[in-house]
């Protein structure tokens, strides 16, 4: 999720065809299923009463199983393990979280999917203590960005598994650094095998939200995503409308190319307002994200997928201190075209929260997260990407209650 962060219905989410019947479906559903949420009907997803809950139950069912507001672990527990681990992953499961965003999806040079949250490596795993890759690093430009370090498209995936990973931001997550070196790179077909294991374990289906990783840039390396994440979809019969997989991208081209191929639910991730995606800077359309977030970009965007990703920006905009403003009409202008909103990233450190939610001056001292998600849930948002699933399930339970 966010490469630039250096940035429910009662039914099921549809594959749409068209927004005016899935707008007034998604608004019916959604309305009832916030309505069981808020009166925590159902009981129990964390084994304490009045925790929001869907309107169905059971296995298979959509997205009417999960709860509203959905917390979704954010490249697993992030907050606490190293990105994109399965010690990550494993941890969001077992901290509660109702999605696991597993993974940020990067192909090898032999065409494996991988999950990392770039296609860079020197940040996030060890490869510059391995001596045999070291004439490996290379600048390249990605996605207009001029890029120094090891990417996995020039490793098989036999070498990357000779690596291991570590804490990408150890300057706010010190203790994570104890986990270093613990964990290999998942490869996209583990975390499919994963699912159904963790899914007969636990006794309830465990969703992911997998993410195409700069799609525009690996097609033009002859490693085209979209068509290596359906085959693998299919092959585990999980690309279907009630498929627990969620996929997401910040190319609205990638999410179309997806909607052909698959039926799972889609979702357009949407970075800063004056951004451009970079599907649009390589074909020379002219609009920003500012433009796909007006109603008449919203209604575009509900003819092929079900669901936006946008940065909590875009929700509640920061002012030039760094606190929150007035809400946006975004949660509302999405809803009434049966579009969700699931935006990013909610953490508990200091520097990510808006300016008046902060406490002390320490980059890896926890501020009042609680009290920065009681602001964003009371926006009407259906899910939140969070490096904290256990913190994001407590505000929850609070909202609900409230």
């Amino acid at each position: 999720m966010a490469p630039q962060e250096s940035q429910h219905e009662s039914t099921e989410f549809t594959k749409s065809t068209g927004p005016t019947e899935a707008a007034e479906q998604g608004r019916t559903g959604r309305r009832a299923l916030l309505g069981a949420a808020v009166l925590g009907a159902g009981g129990a997803v964390l084994g304490l009463s009045g925790t929001a809950r869907a309107a169905g139950e059971g296995h298979g069912g959509g997205l009417k199983t999960l709860p509203v507001p959905t917390v979704i672990g954010h490249r697993g527990a992030s907050g606490y393990r190293p990105e994109h681990t399965f010690g990550s992953y494993q941890l969001a499961l077992d901290l509660g979280a109702d999605i696991v965003e597993a993974g940020d999806l990067v192909p090898t040079k032999d065409g494996h999917l991988v999950c990392r949250h770039e296609p860079e490596i020197g940040g996030t795993t060890d490869v510059a203590n391995h001596p045999e890759f070291a004439g490996r690093k290379t600048t390249k430009v990605l996605d207009g960005v001029s890029t120094t370090g090891w990417f996995t498209e020039d490793f098989t995936l036999a070498e990357l598994k000779t690596l291991r990973a570590i804490e990408r931001i150890p300057a706010n997550r010190p203790h994570n650094t104890l986990y270093d070196g613990r964990w290999q790179i998942p490869t996209f077909e583990e975390v499919l095998k994963w699912q159904d294991e963790q899914t007969r374990k636990r006794g309830r289906q465990v969703w992911i939200y997998p993410e195409t990783k700069h799609p525009t840039y690996f097609r033009g390396l002859g490693l085209g995503l979209e068509e290596r994440v359906a085959k693998l979809l299919r092959t585990y019969g999980k690309d279907k409308r009630n498929s627990p997989v969620i996929l997401q991208s910040f190319e609205p081209t990638s999410i179309q190319r997806l909607n052909r191929l698959v039926d799972n639910p889609l979702v357009v991730l949407l970075s800063a307002a004056n951004s451009r995606p970079w599907d649009f800077v390589e074909a020379g359309d002219p609009r920003t994200t500012a433009d796909l977030i007006t109603r008449e970009g919203l209604r575009e965007i509900a003819g092929y997928a079900q669901g936006i990703g946008p940065t909590l920006d875009l929700v509640i905009p920061k002012d030039a201190a760094g606190k929150l403003t007035t809400p946006t009409t975004l949660v509302k202008d999405a809803h009434a075209v049966g579009l969700v909103l699931h935006p990013y990233t909610m953490r508990n450190e200091n520097p990510f929260l808006p300016a008046e939610f902060r406490k002390g001056a320490d980059a890896d001292a926890y501020g009042d997260a609680f009290g920065a998600f009681r602001v964003y849930f009371a926006t009407g948002i259906d899910g939140v990407f969070t490096d904290n699933p256990d913190t994001g399930l407590l505000a929850r339970q609070d909202f609900v209650n409230r």
